[in-house]
């Protein structure tokens, strides 16, 4: 709405207000443990574990009408004017409806077309709902790795060689990160989410020599 500006001046759609990260990295000493003081030192020996915790709040979206409600600008781009508060949740027994109506949930928005005064095809007029003005769900995520390390010489030169185990663990608690749901008020399934925002747990095993 060229008129009425201060509505488009928003977050960013790739703002993150939140975000929170923790790095750990943890030698695990196993050959003092009591249960495995009587194995090899190769075997107990050069264990870490490491973890990479990542925690945010949700990207900001904009919901649009799906109408051209004016003669001006672009279809698809005008939005309603917002008539009711939706909880926005991930946390129902159907979890990927965001906005909490399933099919009702356009209920929350009015779109302003064949109104006295109205403008284009639709004799309508601009909504009053900003841009970006709702967030999607947080993202949490967890990444482990147990690596081992194990150092001999080899040759009549004594070379030192490492031979180096990772077994990483990505999203290890195989946590469901939603993405943003539908947000075209007349399209199919608006208010409901179809897709994630990161994989499921994904194991990987990789063995490296470094000499």
């Amino acid at each position: 709405n060229p008129f009425d500006t201060p509505a488009d001046k928003a977050p960013s759609t790739f703002d993150v207000a939140r975000a929170l990260t923790a790095t750990a990295v943890q030698d695990l000493h196993a050959d003092r443990a009591p249960l495995l003081r009587n194995l090899a030192p190769k075997l107990t020996r050069g264990w870490q574990l490491l973890s990479i915790s990542t925690l945010t709040s949700g990207l900001p979206f904009t919901v649009y009408s799906g109408v051209q409600q004016t003669g001006a600008g672009s279809l698809g781009a005008d939005r309603p004017d917002q008539i009711g508060a939706p909880v926005l949740s991930t946390s129902r027994t159907v979890r990927e409806d965001y906005f909490g109506l399933g099919a009702a949930n356009e209920s929350y928005f009015y779109i302003p077309v064949n109104v006295p005064g109205g403008t284009g095809p639709n004799s309508g007029v601009f909504g009053t709902l900003g841009r970006n003005t709702f967030r999607g769900p947080a993202l949490y995520n967890f990444d482990f790795a147990l690596i081992k390390d194990t150092s001999w010489e080899a040759g009549r030169a004594h070379r030192l060689i490492n031979l180096q185990f990772r077994s990483e663990f990505f999203n290890l608690f195989n946590i469901v990160n939603f993405g943003l749901p539908s947000n075209i008020v007349t399209g199919s399934g608006f208010g409901l989410i179809n897709r994630t925002a990161s994989n499921s747990r994904q194991i990987q095993f990789s063995l490296k020599t470094m000499f």
